[in-house]
């Protein structure tokens, strides 16, 4: 094996990390990105309404017969 070929391996090894770092760095991106629009969205829900004021009979049981 000569010194040269060994030089270009690891000049494309180099340029295959370098690759995969900047695959990575995007993937990180779009998932912070989705992130942020799940929360978003999460966010926009609106609040349930309070049940506080309901009998507390009212939910306990389901009529089963048809």
């Amino acid at each position: 094996m000569s010194i040269s070929s060994s030089s270009a391996v690891s000049a494309a090894v180099g340029q295959v990390n370098t690759q995969d770092q900047r695959s990575v760095l995007v993937l990180k991106k779009a998932l912070d990105a989705q992130a942020q629009t799940a929360a978003a969205l999460i966010n926009a829900l609106p609040q349930p309404a309070s049940s506080s004021n309901l009998p507390s009979n009212l939910g306990r049981t389901i009529n089963t017969t048809a």
